[in-house]
């Protein structure tokens, strides 16, 4: 049984359908990303894994329960964290009041995680004083990143964390993603970067106007040269 399954999903904005008739499964311990071009429903599905679409048709089950309808915040409840690509971050708070933030649901002790996080991400530490706000791109996204694993979740849905990011910090964002897969945390990952994030990728999905188009290994899909040439560019 996956820890994630989506069958058959049905869901857009407005009475009109975004997703028409997607298939997904993620585990605890893949790294899965979901590649295609502009306005294919790579973003939309994850919103729909968070509870932030109106699902018309289809089931989604995690660790075995059903979540079809439930709202984001009973998700971060069963274990889903979301990060999405824009307005992650409190901008006014510091790095420290962002990762106590992500904790808001806890009632024990999180001073474990949190130092866990500061050794996965060395420059908040350097920085925990800091406003996110006056922080760059790469740096906000790893405080994103750290307040989504505040909550211990089974799974980390990212949308695009490398967008806008330097190569440098590109290649910080995917070390740090294999890290975090590493521990026992399911990673569902939409990327644009599609070439380096499919090198780390267990699975991929290849959507198209909101429907699979191919799914296999990471380094099958590589190798594919439909998939290289369409949407690798080469």
């Amino acid at each position: 049984m996956s820890l994630l399954d989506i069958k058959q999903i049905h869901g857009g904005y407005g009475g009109m359908n975004i997703l028409n008739g997607v298939d997904l499964t993620a585990d605890r311990d893949e790294i899965v990303v979901i590649i295609g071009p502009n306005g294919a429903g790579k973003s939309t599905l994850l919103k729909a894994a968070f509870g932030m679409l109106k699902i018309n048709d289809g089931t989604m089950t995690f660790d075995g329960e059903d979540i079809t309808h439930l709202r984001p915040d009973q998700l971060v409840g069963k274990g889903i964290s979301y990060v999405p690509q824009e307005r992650n971050v409190f901008p006014s708070m510091t790095v420290l009041e962002n990762l106590e933030m992500g904790a808001y649901l806890r009632k024990d002790d999180y001073s474990r995680q949190m130092e866990w996080i500061f050794e996965l991400f060395p420059r908040l530490a350097e920085r925990r004083k800091q406003q996110a706000g006056l922080m760059s791109g790469g740096e906000r996204q790893m405080v994103a990143m750290g307040r989504a694993l505040m909550l211990e979740p089974k799974l980390l849905l990212l949308d695009e964390p490398t967008a806008g990011l330097s190569p440098l910090f590109i290649d910080q964002t995917f070390e740090q993603v294999k890290a975090i897969n590493k521990t026992g945390v399911g990673i569902l990952m939409v990327e644009q970067n599609a070439r380096q994030a499919l090198h780390i990728a267990d699975r991929g999905y290849v959507l198209t106007t909101g429907r699979n188009r191919i799914t296999d290994t990471g380094a099958n899909l590589l190798a594919n040269e439909e998939v290289s040439e369409v949407f690798l560019g080469g």
